[in-house]
């Protein structure tokens, strides 16, 4: 049984969060991969479930409705939703880079590719692009040392980065983002792009 629940979205002004029908539909078939007295051992898997319904980030509204859904308690949604990086809790841009800063990427130039990334989008590690198209992130090990240096966009790492690499890379997207809607899910370009698991 749920507490009360405490958060006021209409007050705080943030949206409140209703399931799409393809998410629900996903997230209860999701369900039956688990056993039925854990719907716990769902929550990561459902969690990027409603990040991508929910315009790419994780709400409290959000979070309360996989909580309710899985008939946990709201504290055990945030204490996952915020450990891992991977999941948003504001609004983040259409494609956010998460460029690696642990030693091996830092020896191998990732402070010029951080940088790099922030002069040309003028944005600092953070912060999102007026667009709303781009958000920069800094990040700790994504375990691709032996590329480094690298970063993750969406499910795409890109590895041993360059700067012509890293300008090749928002060319694409922002050529891809004027033909159709994006997805996150980009063909490799030829530069040792790998798609993680």
């Amino acid at each position: 049984m749920q507490p009360s629940d405490p958060h006021t979205p209409a007050a705080e002004g943030i949206t409140p969060y209703t399931f799409s029908e393809k998410a629900l539909a996903e997230c209860k078939e999701l369900l039956t991969h688990y056993p039925q007295d854990h719907p716990k051992s769902a929550l990561i898997p459902i969690l990027h479930v409603v990040q991508a319904d929910n315009d790419g980030w994780l709400s409290v509204p959000a979070m309360d409705a996989v909580a309710e859904l899985l008939g946990i308690q709201y504290i055990e949604v945030y204490e996952v939703a915020t450990f891992y990086s991977m999941f948003h809790l504001k609004p983040v841009g259409k494609h956010v880079f998460d460029v690696c800063q642990t030693v091996p990427c830092m020896l191998r130039g990732a402070d010029d590719i951080i940088a790099h990334i922030g002069k040309t989008l003028g944005i600092k590690p953070g912060e999102t692009t007026a667009d709303g198209m781009f958000t920069l992130r800094t990040a700790e090990c994504l375990g691709s040392c032996g590329s480094a240096p690298m970063m993750q966009c969406g499910a795409r790492y890109h590895e041993h980065l360059t700067i012509e690499k890293v300008d090749q890379i928002i060319g694409q997207l922002r050529q891809k983002d004027t033909r159709s809607n994006y997805t996150d899910h980009i063909p490799a370009p030829d530069d040792g792009t790998t798609a993680s698991a």
